[in-house]
């Protein structure tokens, strides 16, 4: 964004070593607009300066911290849009981490509450229906058709094939209900879920925290995209 260039430091080889990546990913990256182009030496050979750092540095922190295509989209508005526009999307990108933190923060609480009650011994009118419960979750009733067939709850069956939640079933769609709001992806829903029927609830709150921890590294890395784009965008 600078109108004067910086001098020529880097060959493809160097640069990836500085930035910590393969020869290929610098190409790759360049190719698809995340660098500026490189210029060419008198021999050909393709030449890189601190600015390509720089961004080669803010992409890979910005990767980690949002996913690779936002990063890219990012990087390349970097190259096109004013300053203002991308310091913007930084905000735009801290505002969904706390964002993250916030929905992780309570659910967090209400699976740990959900976890914590006792069940008492089941009675045919404890029993909720597949349309009670959803009503009951603020969900569709395809949600709990869909944890089914993912194996997260197993509802019994009523009169006609109808499906049944007991409370120990209704205890884990809620639980299942606040992992997914918190992020959690069905394979690390289930893996918590294995542990409850043994009353080993400790497995909700691990899950939560080494969420936590995730969105904890993923600020780390917006931190050190930010520092890396300071100087790109006036700072």
């Amino acid at each position: 964004m600078a109108s004067a260039r910086p001098a020529l430091h880097y060959g493809t080889a160097q640069l990836a070593r500085r930035a910590g990546c393969s020869v290929q990913h610098v190409r790759d990256l360049e190719r698809a607009g995340v660098l500026p182009p490189a210029r060419r030496a008198a021999n050909g050979y393709r030449r890189y300066d601190d600015l390509h750092l720089r961004c080669l540095l803010a992409y890979r922190a910005l990767a980690t911290a949002l996913g690779p295509v936002p990063a890219k989209e990012l990087l390349r508005a970097l190259h096109r849009d004013p300053a203002d526009a991308v310091l913007a999307r930084l905000d735009a990108a801290h505002a969904g981490l706390h964002r993250e933190r916030a929905e992780l923060a309570a659910a967090t609480a209400a699976a740990a509450a959900v976890a914590a009650e006792p069940i008492p011994d089941p009675r045919p009118a404890d029993a909720m229906g597949i349309a009670e419960l959803a009503a009951a979750l603020g969900i569709r009733a395809s949600a709990l058709r869909h944890w089914e067939a993912e194996g997260l709850i197993r509802p019994g069956r009523g009169r006609g094939g109808a499906r049944r939640y007991t409370p120990a079933q209704v205890r884990d769609a809620r639980i299942v209900h606040q992992l997914r709001a918190a992020g959690h992806r069905i394979g690390a829903v289930r893996a918590v879920l294995g542990g409850l029927p043994r009353g080993d609830t400790a497995a909700v709150a691990a899950a939560l925290t080494a969420r936590e921890q995730a969105i904890a590294a993923r600020s780390r890395a917006l931190l050190s995209a930010a520092a890396a784009l300071a100087p790109l965008c006036g700072a």
